[in-house]
């Protein structure tokens, strides 16, 4: 099937009430539970021209129910109806959205549904940076996966339920700090010496059991100033030495011997009248 034709509609026909302005109807079950799925759109009607279910879920949309019979994805697990789609076992992928359309007399209608496949939070992971200076930002982090619906997110410092408000708790008064509740995420902004602690988030979405990450220590610590300057001492010392070792070089000649050495010449004399037993040397060698 083209792409052209995935998204073609049912046909140039007159939108029915329950497509404008519809709201989608919520639907919850637990993983691993069965579930049906209203098609309203058809309800009290005669047999349509046309039914179609589709399924929107993090990806691209797909056919569940088309052409008059389930699609592969679904002809194991699913049982259509002309009133209802039959879900088997729905897993946390199956969370999304699903409309139902039908064609009767001319008229397109269609009802959707925002189906949501609860899942419990598993355990969250707290992300804090391993340094941080007094005076700048600091970011926290807790991530969790697996919770449908999304948790929400609580954060503990040293076992203390931090509110969201730090000027509402004589304990988190001298903090400066955000907590989005919805994200995870904790920002103090700047961090001081009061916010050293170890701190653990839990993930919360009312599927089972709350889950509780492991504490991590921050500990804000103050610029290094002793150790920045000992830093630029040994750099100019290194600087130093090598200058000196170069005007060491210098004064010694060392460079000069090198030039001298390369531009030496031989020069040769020629040989005079003189018989072999009187023989001298007659080339010299200019040094």
């Amino acid at each position: 099937m083209s792409v052209a034709q995935f998204f073609m509609p049912l046909c140039q026909c007159k939108i029915g009430s329950l497509v404008s302005g519809q709201t989608a109807e919520v639907i919850q079950v637990p993983e691993n539970q069965s579930i049906s799925l209203p098609c309203k759109a058809r309800a009290g009607l005669s047999s349509p021209t046309r039914q179609e279910w589709k399924f929107q879920g993090s990806g691209a949309t797909a056919f569940v129910y088309f052409q008059g019979q389930l699609t592969d994805n679904y002809k194991n697990r699913a049982d259509f109806y002309t009133n209802e789609l039959y879900l088997k076992s729905v897993t946390r992928k199956d969370t999304g959205q699903y409309t139902c359309q039908v064609v009767i007399d001319g008229e397109l209608r269609e009802n959707t549904i925002d189906l949501i496949v609860q899942v419990p939070p598993s355990k969250p992971k707290a992300h804090v940076p391993s340094s941080v200076t007094i005076g700048n930002r600091a970011v926290l982090t807790c991530v969790e996966t697996d919770g449908s619906p999304r948790p929400t997110f609580k954060w503990y410092r040293n076992d203390i339920l931090m509110p969201v408000d730090p000027k509402t708790n004589t304990l988190f008064k001298n903090s400066s700090y955000t907590l989005d509740s919805s994200t995870g995420v904790l920002t103090f902004e700047p961090a001081t010496s009061f916010d050293a602690g170890d701190y653990a988030c839990e993930a919360d979405n009312s599927i089972g059991p709350s889950q509780k990450s492991e504490a991590v220590h921050l500990e804000p610590s103050e610029v290094n100033v002793g150790g920045i300057v000992a830093a630029v001492v040994l750099l100019l010392i290194v600087f130093g030495l090598a200058a000196f070792g170069i005007w060491f070089a210098y004064s010694r000649g060392f460079f000069s011997k090198r030039r001298d050495t390369s531009s030496k010449k031989v020069i040769y004399s020629q040989p005079s009248n003189r018989s072999d037993g009187e023989f001298k040397q007659t080339s010299s060698f200019l040094v």
